[in-house]
């Protein structure tokens, strides 16, 4: 590419806004293309997701894990006496883990050629940038395009702000040096069932609170279903059709109003709150509007191929909206990419894209859900596994979930996949495969899968929802 637009010469042919997932993407197959490419960055390298969300968590979920092992170790042959859950040691691990891939994120971008410059970044126009560091303005760099990847925030309720001690995110849940006696969670999302699952294991008592009929609501129902039953099971409580009305500190702690299913109230009180209602983007103090970029709600509103208003400016993960996802926003780096080469691509298709969450039994699911399926008109069989029938999940000691597959009547094109179970989050990417080729029931069914596995689950749901043809 030129550097050369409209008789105007830029430092860069390409800026990217933020390091997470998507921005570390963008910028890497930006330089690959031959591009010359700076990346700023406000915070650590690898953003949200490397330091305060995805990785962090999954090694916190790992500990939780290993609480659990021990404690059900017995019947394995393992005695294991006073055993001691050390959550501070859980979270120092779980630093370093952190600070390894963020250092791993920095030499890959290093070994591309990216200039990595840190500090807050905003606009002067559509093709300048201004980076302050400490609240003063340090320099001033130009792009011939620009790609916005500053992700996203924990969003707040109103009244109940976060003062990061009684009243947190989750970036103040991963961090907690000792698991509190009681903790209160509002939100039965991925974020909430995930924080509730850890700290259940860590010993706290743990009650989640969600406003609507199930947890995951955006999953299948058997899935939410199926998952509460397990995290019941395992000592959590879960209120749904409820609402935290009011909230505030008492006692060294907080005490909230919850509004219960039957319209009664019910005065909780607990060592902290977690609120975990969703992400807002990440767009205060990009002075999006000297760009002239639009933006809905916070969200940088963009085409389906993360095109904004203003053509030399994309925007791509969280703050776009959609699916709050890491890998959504690294396939949208490559779409964006394609678009700043000048290049056309496919845009990223939802019904493609994996949705995990980290809990045990695990959940992935792919795709449409039954009623999704059924509401967008197609005439629909579903096939369906329990992993209580499996060998490897009883040779495991974990029996409960299923995999549950939704398949087009006519054509037997797989329409969505969803698994609760034990490892759900490995297999889901050969259902993921299926559904992106528009793989049959038949084919499912047809394919070999290794004896004894988990994967063998996915080949038997393909077979029930043939068995009547």
């Amino acid at each position: 590419m030129s550097k050369e637009s409209e008789g105007k010469s830029f430092e860069y042919d390409v800026v990217v806004i933020g390091s997470g997932p998507g921005g570390f993407e963008a910028a890497v197959k930006a330089a690959q293309s031959g591009l010359q490419v700076c990346i700023v960055e406000k915070g650590a390298i690898g953003g949200v997701c490397v330091n305060w969300g995805c990785i962090p968590t999954k090694a916190l979920l790992r500990s939780a894990e290993v609480f659990r092992l021990a404690d059900d170790a017995g019947p394995f042959g393992l005695g294991i006496d006073n055993a001691v859950v050390d959550v501070a040691q859980a979270v120092k691990r779980s630093r370093r883990v952190v600070l390894t891939v963020s250092k791993g994120v920095e030499y890959t971008l290093k070994q591309n050629n990216v200039v990595l410059k840190r500090g807050e970044c905003s606009f002067i126009d559509a093709h300048r940038l201004e980076i302050k560091r400490e609240g003063k303005v340090e320099e001033t760099i130009s792009a011939e395009q620009c790609i916005i990847a500053t992700g996203g925030k924990a969003r707040e309720l109103p009244g109940m702000e976060f003062d990061g001690k009684t009243i947190i995110s989750s970036r103040e849940a991963l961090a907690m040096q000792a698991a509190p006696g009681k903790m209160l969670i509002i939100g039965g999302g991925a974020i909430g069932v995930e924080m509730a699952w850890y700290y259940n294991a860590a010993g706290s008592d743990v009650t989640l609170v969600e406003l609507m009929p199930g947890i995951l609501p955006l999953e299948d129902a058997d899935i939410g279903d199926g998952l509460k039953r397990s995290l019941v099971k395992a000592g959590i409580e879960i209120i749904n059709e409820a609402v935290v009305k009011k909230a505030e500190t008492a006692d060294g702690g907080i005490r909230a109003v919850v509004g219960m299913p039957d319209g009664s109230e019910r005065v909780m009180d607990a060592d902290c709150m977690l609120v975990a209602v969703g992400v807002a983007p990440e767009t205060e103090g990009l002075a999006l509007e000297k760009a002239g970029v639009e933006t809905e709600k916070g969200f940088v509103v963009t085409d389906e191929r993360c095109r904004t208003n203003v053509p030399n400016i994309f925007a791509i993960g969280d703050v776009r909206g959609g699916m709050m996802l890491a890998h959504k926003a690294s396939a949208e780096a490559a779409v964006a990419v394609k678009g700043v080469t000048g290049k056309t691509c496919e845009p990223v298709d939802d019904t493609r894209m994996p949705r995990c969450v980290y809990v045990e039994p695990s959940v992935a699911c792919v795709g449409y859900t039954e009623r999704q399926a059924a509401e967008a008109g197609f005439d629909i069989r579903v096939g369906k596994a329990l992993f209580a029938s499996s060998g490897k999940a009883n040779a495991y000691g974990h029996r409960d979930g299923f995999v549950k597959l939704v398949f087009e009547a006519g054509t037997g094109v797989l329409l969505g996949g969803h698994v609760l179970g034990y490892g759900a989050v490995e297999l889901i990417g050969e259902i993921s495969l299926a559904r992106s080729l528009g793989v049959t029931a038949e084919q499912i069914a047809e394919t070999i899968h290794a004896h004894p596995t988990l994967s063998e689950s996915i080949k038997e749901a393909a077979e029930d929802a043939l068995k009547d043809l």
